[in-house]
């Protein structure tokens, strides 16, 4: 379709046909006309009457435009509030029914208001829907109509019909499912006469109003929802429907447009050809012709190739023009409805990152001024970058204007010779010094010039004033690049002269997969283990000591610690609401002596300085805080609401040993060494109390024949294990080297008698005030027994039950002690409730208690 306008002129119209065959004339001679698509029915053409900068219209030029119509798009950002209102909607439904007197009080609160306007309650509300219904529909599709819009009009009445089937069908499902709590919560105070559970107006006008939208961009859609709002007001203050009724309704009426708004596109509201024309006259440009440029698709989100002509801006329509003067420039148009899948991208690097400073522009213009003044910056600097000359905006789009450099090319990274390497080095080390960070360093960065010099590409997402983390980032990014493409040992080499052999070590802990880019990640020489190929060659650049030290920094919010966190607070809170039997607990604790009940947990607070005697007794004078000892210990307390009895413990000691400077073989040593002292103090303390109280529970409580079944399990599977030579191998090569070396760092911390010790005797202040705790228990239902017969009978009940692979031994630990002092004579009522007792002083108090001491930890960055 040709068609031949005339921007800026009033009397497009009333040109005379001499004029209009000029303009086909020299549409014929022009240079684009040999550029001309084979399909010229695909094309827009336009001869624009180009002026001068200061609006004059010089009718001797002429603009020549050659661009596509304006097509149709899906923007992601409807399918994102589609889902967000789903979320929406499901929110309000447990809202109406677990907070119902929340939802109550807000309807009271508007029926009270609304006495204020007592005529109120003569409208007849059917007619005030019908109204608003009729009004609204009218409005918006003579709107759709006048400008042309016909496939929006014809969505925007199916959705509006999808609107209304849809709330009647959930209606009646809910209705028939006769779930009285749902029913209520979504039914008003005052129910009308033949009136349906959801009303069906705010579906199926909220449908029709959502597929025809957006409201920004069409003023009969914008009043169209201050109407259906103001009628939703005056309905739910005469008691008519419910706020969570309606609220429901607009819910599903979004839904359904939005998604038909999606699956069916909306008409491009960025520029396109005279309206770019008219934006490059606002910044110096008179357009002599301006040419759509094809970019290649790919299948990611942006749905098209990165050109190096703009920077490689995601989602962008590159235009070459050329002006009067002959200069030459690229136009990079981004356009609204397509930069949403930018800004999820952007907030999905904030997210995931923790401790580095991520861009998150809300807007095509705010994208497009950064990327102007990061290049601008970066040219200051004498560095190779595009050549910006300005911005620009119409409408829905922002104009990154740019003058054309076709000495520019990408350019393989393979290819590049040692000097090549060198001068990229040194390129983003200019760029770091002075605060510059790319964010985005991958293969597609990687440019030349008309010169030969090499160059990093792609500052859209960058930044300046940049943090040590993203310097550290950027450099990490380049430096695994090569890796890839050039190698591991030749990366290290090019990248030492330049940067240097401390600040290559000082990139240890950022060397993490999370720092590196997916594109960079998708080359044939990335594997798993090149990262920490890396880290050993960067660590080989200093002392071992110095490069154990460096453990990897906090990048990824979502890293394994993160999740393990996550893991024990959901288990926690599972095991607190479902396992807490809140009456018996309150009827025991309701009964107990108060003073004795007090000493109970005070007994379980020695227990926690027992267990960090235990720990600091191992470990090196300079390293020992005693504060965070301690407070580790508390803070195993929580992990033992979501672990097995033990492990909570030793995954906390392990982390504390790392984090107070221990190398991992080390502290894994240590809390190895740690549970054998207390495994063998508690052994050695039930033979000599058994010894002098003449209790041989021993026989009775262990079951032998498990034990025998257990070991003799144990034998075969390692029998078979060495028995297999690919497994063998295994074994010998990987797992043996590991286990020699752990065995060899645990030999040396148990064959030292001070520290050995002091840590037993840590194990024992930890037993016993755990017996002394439970006496005080027994003591508080006013049932006294001898100390050391209870301490026996204890340790032997909680070592039972504590074997149970049950968070903390739920559930085994209070059978194994109800029953374990039942045998010794003590009621079973008291046994219960003093097991009870014990377990709140000693477990779950200490939950919250840990919980604040792992928050210690983490900030003071000890765990």
């Amino acid at each position: 379709m040709n068609t031949h306008t005339k921007v800026g002129d009033a009397s497009a119209d009333e040109r005379t046909s001499g004029d209009a065959d000029k303009e086909r004339e020299a549409l014929s001679t022009s240079d684009l006309a040999s550029k001309e698509p084979t399909d010229a029915s695909d094309r827009m053409r336009n001869i624009e009457a180009a002026g001068s900068p200061d609006g004059t219209v010089d009718a001797s030029s002429q603009s020549l435009i050659d661009d596509t119509p304006p097509q149709r798009v899906r923007d992601l950002g409807d399918l994102v509030r589609t889902v967000g209102t789903l979320i929406a909607g499901i929110l309000i439904v447990l809202i109406a029914v677990y907070l119902r007197g929340v939802t109550q009080g807000i309807e009271y609160d508007v029926h009270t208001a609304s006495q204020a306007l007592d005529w109120l309650y003569d409208l007849p509300t059917s007619l005030l829907q019908q109204v608003t219904t009729i009004v609204v529909v009218l409005i918006v599709l003579f709107h759709l109509l006048f400008t042309r819009e016909f496939l929006q009009a014809i969505t925007s009445s199916v959705a509006l019909f999808c609107g209304y089937g849809a709330v009647w069908a959930i209606s009646t499902i809910i209705v028939h499912t006769e779930n009285q709590t749902i029913i209520s919560a979504l039914s008003p105070s005052v129910v009308l006469t033949g009136a349906s559970l959801l009303p069906d107006i705010y579906a199926g006008i909220g449908a029709f109003l959502s597929a025809a939208g957006p409201r920004r961009l069409r003023a009969s859609v914008k009043w169209g929802w201050n109407i259906l709002y103001a009628t939703a007001i005056i309905v739910v203050a005469l008691s008519a429907n419910a706020i969570s009724g309606v609220l429901l309704s607009f819910c599903i009426g979004r839904i359904i447009g939005l998604g038909i708004r999606y699956l069916a596109g909306t008409q491009s509201k960025g520029a396109w050809g005279p309206s770019i024309v008219q934006s490059l006259k606002s910044i110096g440009i008179t357009v002599h012709s301006l040419r759509a440029v094809d970019i290649p698709s790919s299948p990611n989100p942006f749905g098209n190739e990165a050109s190096l002509s703009d920077d490689l801006v995601d989602g962008s329509r590159l235009y070459e023009v050329e002006d009067v003067a002959g200069t030459r420039y690229t136009v990079s148009v981004l356009d609204a409805q397509k930069y949403t899948a930018g800004y999820l991208i952007q907030l999905w690097q904030w997210l995931k990152f923790s401790g580095v400073s991520m861009r998150r522009d809300r807007s095509v213009r705010d994208t497009t001024q950064h990327h102007f003044a990061m290049l601008l910056g970066l040219r200051n600097l004498g560095l190779t970058t595009v050549r910006p000359y300005g911005v620009a905006e119409s409408g829905e789009s922002s104009l990154f204007v740019l003058e054309s450099d076709s000495g520019l090319h990408s350019t393989d990274v393979a290819s590049l010779s040692d000097d090549d390497l060198r001068e990229l080095c040194r390129y983003l080390d200019k760029a770091i010094v002075h605060g510059f960070t790319n964010r985005g360093i991958t293969p597609g960065s990687i440019a030349k010039d008309a010169e030969g010099h090499c160059f990093i590409a792609g500052w859209q997402n960058g930044d300046f004033a940049s943090s040590s983390a993203n310097s550290s980032i950027d450099r990490v990014q380049l430096l695994t690049l090569l890796a890839c493409t050039v190698g591991k040992e030749r990366a290290v080499e090019v990248t030492r002269d330049v940067w240097g052999d401390d600040l290559l070590i000082g990139l240890i802990p950022f060397l993490q997969k999370v720092a590196v880019p997916a594109a960079t990640k998708a080359l044939p020489g990335w594997d798993k283990r090149l990262l920490g190929d890396l880290r050993n060659d960067l660590r080989a650049l200093t002392s071992q000591e110095a490069g154990e030290a460096l453990e990897p920094v906090t990048l990824s919010r979502f890293n394994l610690r993160s999740f393990l966190a996550l893991v024990l607070l959901v288990v926690a809170v599972a095991v607190v609401l479902t396992q807490l039997n809140l009456q018996q607990v309150i009827y025991a604790i309701g009964h107990a002596e108060p003073w004795m009940a007090v000493l109970c947990f005070v007994f379980g607070v020695f227990a926690w300085i027992g267990s960090g005697i235990s720990l600091g007794a191992f470990m090196d004078a300079d390293r020992r805080n005693y504060l965070g000892i301690f407070m580790s210990q508390v803070a195993a307390s929580f992990t033992a609401v979501s672990m097995p009895a033990g492990v909570g413990p030793a995954f906390v000691n392990l982390q504390f040993l790392r984090k107070s400077g221990y190398r991992s073989t080390v502290a894994t040593a240590i809390m190895s060494a740690v549970i054998a002292v207390q495994f063998l103090t508690t052994f050695l303390l039930l033979i000599l109390i058994g010894v002098f109280t003449g209790r041989n529970s021993f026989s009775s409580m262990i079951p032998t024949n498990t034990l025998v079944i257990v070991l003799g399990v144990v034998a075969i599977l390692a029998s078979l294990s060495m028995a297999i030579t690919p497994v063998r191998k295994l074994l010998i090569d990987k797992l043996l080297p590991i286990v020699t070396s752990y065995a060899r760092q645990l030999l040396d911390v148990l064959t030292q008698p001070r520290q050995l010790l002091f840590s037993a005797l840590g194990a024992l202040v930890q037993s016993l005030a755990f017996g002394l705790s439970f006496w005080a228990a027994l003591k508080a239902f006013g049932y006294p027994t001898n100390v050391l017969e209870t301490t026996f009978i204890f340790m032997l009940a909680n070592t039972l039950g504590s074997a149970v692979p049950t968070p903390g031994g739920l559930g085994a630990v209070e059978a194994a002690l109800t029953f374990g002092f039942s045998g010794l004579g003590v009621p079973t009522a008291v046994a219960l409730s003093a097991t009870l007792l014990f377990r709140v002083a000693t477990y779950w108090l200490r939950i919250p208690l840990g919980a604040l001491a792992m928050k210690w930890l983490n900030a003071h960055n000890l765990v």
